[in-house]
């Protein structure tokens, strides 16, 4: 069953242009505070990104969000509607990918989206109808009716997102979809979650890829040991801590000693030389400055084969600001026990 129609009427007088709103998230498994007031707003139409490492709470908000787990404190709503005081409403208005694909590996492809499509509440015709739809958008045609044990691990995720779309959903919650998948089946589920955007739905993206949210989320909010540590835009976050670097690649690697004289004397910065490339590398707080350089370097009679300007990378952006990196976070015991304990709910 698609969204109740008056549902879908009701969404946008209900909720403005926020499809999440939370204040204060909070859970709490024995000693350990997985998640410790967050705080997320979701424009609708957007991709959002979640990032940071094993054990940052990504789940488990993931979880409250989607009506899986109840909040110990805060408050969250959907399309304006309360997570804990209409879920049943809230459940109709999502669709939620796991890390690990929700299939049935003794059944084929088909026969998968046909029963969660029944389950849904669709018709017999309807279901088939749907499914049909399904594996054409997700490339799984001529897969259809094959074993899921013979699926690859790109296939299954494809097909899980499928599952999840059988309802057509506004919002849609991809908890780490593209975890273990090789290079090339990642690039197909990015195209396939930009295809969804555009279509009209709204994506909330959890992710320990740093290129990941690089290349999806409209806004990123970094959470680490539980709370959101950051938030903005890819651009925002970046400027946030601190400057960009130019880097200049010198056609006669004889002239690196008065470059990099002329750079630290222009810019008033320390520079580094990296190997024997006759690369320099400075930061560049004021862009304007670069005009000032190149005329220098023209009057000292010195030839560039290469001039780049780059922004601070998000592993720099994380780096800052937690303190390590994204895949130094490792699942902890406490971690583990999270995840049994909220298997359980």
């Amino acid at each position: 069953m698609t969204v109740n129609d008056r549902y879908k009427e009701e969404i946008w007088k209900n909720s403005g242009d926020w499809a999440v709103e939370a204040r204060g998230l909070v859970k709490t498994f024995g000693h350990n505070r997985a998640v410790d007031g967050v705080d997320l707003n979701v424009r609708a139409g957007t991709i959002y990104g979640v990032l940071g490492p094993n054990g940052a709470g990504k789940t488990t908000t993931i979880r409250m969000l989607a009506t899986l787990l109840r909040p110990d404190a805060g408050s969250a709503r959907i399309f304006g509607y309360d997570v804990a005081k209409d879920p049943q409403i809230v459940r109709q208005l999502i669709g939620v990918t796991g890390q690990y694909a929700s299939v049935d590996e003794a059944l084929s492809a088909t026969e998968n989206l046909v029963i969660f499509s029944r389950l849904l509440g669709l018709g017999r015709a309807e279901a088939k109808h749907r499914t049909a739809e399904l594996l054409e958008e997700f490339g799984l045609t001529e897969a259809a009716k094959r074993p899921l044990k013979h699926f690859s691990g790109g296939m299954r995720r494809r097909l899980d997102l499928a599952a999840s779309l059988i309802a057509q959903p506004p919002l849609i919650f991809l908890d780490e979809p593209t975890t273990g998948l090789d290079p090339r089946t990642r690039t197909q589920m990015w195209d396939t979650i930009r295809r969804l955007v555009k279509t009209g739905s709204t994506v909330l993206l959890t992710t320990q890829y740093l290129d990941e949210a690089d290349q999806l989320a409209d806004r990123i909010a970094v959470i680490d040991r539980g709370q959101v540590v950051a938030e903005g835009t890819v651009d925002e976050l970046k400027t946030s801590v601190g400057t960009s670097s130019l880097q200049l690649k010198i056609q006669n690697p004889q002239d690196i000693a008065p470059t990099r004289e002329i750079v630290e004397q222009v810019l008033m910065v320390e520079s580094i030389v990296s190997g024997d490339n006759a690369k320099i590398t400075a930061p560049l707080a004021d862009v304007d400055k670069v005009t000032d350089l190149l005329v220098a370097l023209r009057e000292a009679g010195i030839y560039l084969a290469e001039m780049s300007v780059q922004k601070p990378t998000l592993d720099e952006v994380f780096l800052t600001i937690t303190g390590h990196g994204v895949k130094d976070g490792t699942s902890s015991s406490s971690e583990q026990s999270n995840k049994t304990e909220e298997a359980a709910v």
